[in-house]
């Protein structure tokens, strides 16, 4: 098998009888999926080997989402992979204090910050993410053609959802944000973004990728009350030292 081909969306794994005429799942969604559910998993559980899984994971949705056309979670990938990087860093490293980062809650008036970014970063996203992908990548042809690539400027679709793919890049890139300054509140937002992306990618009919985030939404529910009961005894413990 040409080793390129493993990354076509059309390059069958496995035939699986679901819907009318069954799906065909893809190497590339399988892959994908299966470091996904590692990445998410590991995370759950503040292990930092997480981030090397999402390395991968997000290479694969790339590639998997330039070819079903949803344009903003194809640049999330991007967004991803270095906040994996920046990730696996910051748990590793002690912060300017000289301690660990650990577990706990936004502060009330990060929290208010947070959701009027969240509102105001999903409705530009829905009104320009067809303009903005479109300028990227004609400009990344047009960048590659200077070195002598010879690419034909891409006959790109419009993006097929474009509030719930909007919604979804800019709740990922704010839970993704902290997660890694490793606050609670990230697996709430990863819990309502796994809702949307069942949905989503069922309606694309991606069905291994939408079976894959109900997972990741039981994950995401489970990481939500673990982490709670990590900021508990932390955020006890800082009540008790300010009264003293």
């Amino acid at each position: 098998m040409n080793l390129l081909a493993l990354f076509d969306i059309n390059n069958t794994l496995v035939h699986i009888p679901l819907g009318a005429g069954g799906y065909a799942m893809s190497w590339i969604e399988a892959v994908a999926a299966v470091f996904g559910l590692l990445c998410i998993w590991y995370a759950s559980k503040e292990k930092t080997i997480n981030y090397l899984f999402g390395l991968i994971n997000v290479t694969l949705f790339a590639i998997i989402f330039y070819q079903i056309q949803l344009y903003a979670l194809l640049l999330l990938q991007v967004f991803f992979f270095w906040a994996n990087i920046y990730g696996w860093y910051a748990w590793t490293h002690p912060t300017s204090s000289g301690e660990t980062l650990r577990v706990r809650w936004l502060e009330k008036n990060k929290l208010g910050a947070t959701a009027l970014v969240s509102v105001v970063g999903i409705a530009l996203m829905t009104f320009y993410i067809d303009p903005i992908f479109f300028a990227l990548a004609n400009i990344t042809v047009d960048g590659l053609n200077m070195f002598g690539a010879g690419l034909a400027r891409p006959e790109l679709q419009p993006d097929a959802f474009p509030f719930w793919d909007s919604a979804v890049t800019v709740l990922c890139v704010v839970a993704q944000i902290l997660m890694t300054r490793k606050y609670v509140e990230n697996w709430m937002l990863w819990v309502v973004i796994n809702i949307i992306s069942v949905g989503l990618y069922a309606a694309q009919g991606v069905y291994v990728l939408s079976f894959q985030y109900a997972i990741l939404l039981f994950i995401a529910a489970n990481g939500t009350r673990e982490w709670m009961q990590l900021a508990k005894p932390k955020a006890a413990a800082n009540f008790t030292a300010k009264e003293a």
